[in-house]
């Protein structure tokens, strides 16, 4: 992929995506952006307010395994323009907040309002366009118009056991939602009740709302916001935490198991080894230091020593 910046606004961007040879000038116009999309989407429209840009030089074909690829997505946020990235990939649903309208030229996308909470479907598709639902309504929405919701208590794919193992020793109400490992796009919760770890199984009625009791939502954030202040439990009481409220902040680990890093960032350490941790506010990786060596690793791979 060839890329061209005009310092210093970066008035325009020379690109090769696929499907086209010759060059085109992106403006608002949605016949371009319909004429650009061609029989997928592909291209994200611009913000029409304000406007950060006056023009996108495109020249094309570029590499389609480029563009399918997960770590060389076609994104604007990739080439340092300013848009809103807002939240990790996966198939999950969350609420967004949207940022600016948009209009629908296409039968296959979306219109909302500026301010509309939308749940959004999917994320995988387009590395530009999410699936959104609102008001019993599904398409395809361009994703720097939205801003997803933090949803740091999100731990994606992981497995029951992993799930134990995260909040084993946490406070009782520390909890991860995660993706189902017995029904692919489905989610369970995981909740510490202090002496255990209990697992609920969200389920979701043919509206598409949530739930795991007779209480019915929404979304996942609107599920876990009504359970801060609502016992989940129904026998005793356990109230959720909030991520940041989770842990007790260990100072040190024990390694339970070899960690071998795929990543020059990682720390390496073997079973036994006594790790200083650094750094815990992240559910999915700690920050450690051994034998002199600094870098991150999974949480399951040790155990907390709480002094």
């Amino acid at each position: 992929m060839t890329i061209l910046l005009s310092p210093p606004l970066f008035s325009s961007l020379l690109l090769s995506p696929p499907l086209f040879s010759s060059s085109l000038l992106l403006s608002s116009s949605p016949a371009v952006f319909s004429l650009l999309r061609g029989s997928g989407k592909s291209i994200a429209p611009f913000f029409s307010s304000p406007p950060l840009f006056s023009s996108l030089l495109l020249s094309f074909p570029l590499s389609s395994s480029l563009l399918s690829s997960p770590s060389h997505p076609l994104s604007w946020g990739s080439v340092g323009l300013s848009v809103c990235e807002g939240g990790r990939g996966g198939g999950f649903r969350m609420e967004a907040m949207a940022l600016y309208s948009f209009r629908a030229t296409e039968g296959d996308e979306l219109s909302f309002n500026k301010g509309d909470v939308l749940k959004v479907i999917n994320m995988e598709d387009d590395p530009n366009w999410y699936t959104a639902e609102l008001n019993n309504k599904k398409g395809y929405v361009p994703k720097n118009y939205i801003n997803l919701r933090p949803h740091a208590w999100f731990a994606g794919r992981v497995s029951r056991g992993v799930a134990e193992g995260r909040l084993r020793q946490r406070d009782r109400g520390a909890f991860i939602v995660r993706e189902s490992e017995s029904a692919p796009g489905e989610f369970s919760m995981s909740v510490s009740y202090g002496d255990h770890v209990q697992h609920f199984k969200v389920l979701q009625d043919r509206s598409g709302q949530y739930f795991v009791w007779e209480e019915m939502f929404f979304s996942l954030n609107q599920m876990v916001e009504f359970y801060h202040s609502n016992s989940i439990a129904k026998e005793g009481t356990v109230f959720l935490r909030d991520p940041e409220h989770n842990a007790r902040h260990p100072h040190h680990a024990h390694a339970l198991f070899d960690f071998t890093p795929h990543h020059p960032s990682q720390l390496r350490f073997l079973r036994g080894d006594f790790i200083d941790l650094l750094d815990c506010s992240d559910p999915l990786r700690w920050r450690g230091r051994c034998h002199g060596r600094v870098g991150f690793f999974p949480p399951e791979y040790v155990q907390a020593v709480y002094q």
